[in-house]
């Protein structure tokens, strides 16, 4: 009898410990995943989504396949890869990265062709990643810092840009103080140090457009560089001095270059 107790309790640690492992991430207030990072579990997420540009971010990775599979083969997932001053306000230069997959709190914008609709989002064996989901870059001339970021909980909007769904379908981040709902979890945001009455525009690259420094810039060279508006940001600048440009969108020699 004694044996039998034993076995009927490490079988209710074990379903205990299962239990565990299953997790249901909030998109409305957030989900404190402190005491699951670096764990393997088996998240689910029901995530609504508009017809056009949405913002996405996960403290979990994502392949390609399960993009397809949840958001349809024709969806688009871009990422920030640099911002300039176009003139008019500040470009942000979002570029395709589906194929490389959603990476664990990295903030997207994807577009998704189907109808409006909520989104369950189920997958096993993921690590979860307690990392910050921001990325920030330098404007050029201006010297400006643009801030992308998500939300791990429901977030105050005031001082913020983000997409209205109005607006989604050209990515259109604009001024959303008066939006009282604020941000919910998972969605993202941009912040500008100059606060958010710069008007903003969104550029998009395909994945294959831009090429790394080394397939367009030779040792020993010296090349021009431009911002994507065509404006002079460098002359005659060499290898090393190209590298170390604010990471960011250029051209070269005619061609687009990804400046990590």
């Amino acid at each position: 009898m004694k044996r039998f107790y034993t076995l009927v309790a490490a079988a209710l640690l074990c379903m205990t410990a299962v239990a565990q492992d299953n997790i249901t991430l909030s998109t409305y207030s957030g989900t404190d995943v402190s005491r699951y990072v670096d764990k393997t579990v088996n998240v689910t997420v029901f995530r609504y989504v508009f017809n056009g540009w949405n913002t996405l971010s996960l403290p979990f990775d994502m392949s390609e396949e399960q993009l397809n599979e949840f958001f349809g083969s024709d969806c688009i997932l871009e990422k920030l890869a640099g911002v300039e001053n176009d003139g008019n306000g500040i470009k942000l230069n979002f570029q395709n990265c589906k194929e490389e997959g959603l990476k664990a709190n990295v903030p997207y914008i994807l577009k998704f062709n189907g109808e409006s609709t909520t989104k369950k989002i189920k997958v096993s064996d993921v690590v979860i990643d307690g990392g910050e989901p921001s990325v920030t870059y330098t404007v050029a001339n201006t010297g400006e810092s643009v801030t992308f970021a998500a939300a791990n909980e429901k977030t105050d909007s005031k001082g913020l840009y983000g997409i209205l769904a109005k607006d989604n379908q050209d990515a259109s981040f604009v001024n959303v103080d008066d939006i009282t709902t604020g941000f919910y979890a998972t969605r993202c945001y941009v912040k500008v140090s100059s606060g958010n009455s710069t008007y903003l525009t969104s550029n998009h690259i395909n994945s294959g457009d831009a090429s790394s420094i080394n397939d367009v810039v030779r040792a020993n060279e010296r090349v021009n560089v431009y911002n994507v508006s065509g404006a002079l940001v460098s002359s005659s600048a060499s290898l090393e001095d190209v590298a170390n440009l604010t990471k960011g969108i250029y051209v070269i020699k005619g061609k687009t270059v990804l400046v990590k």
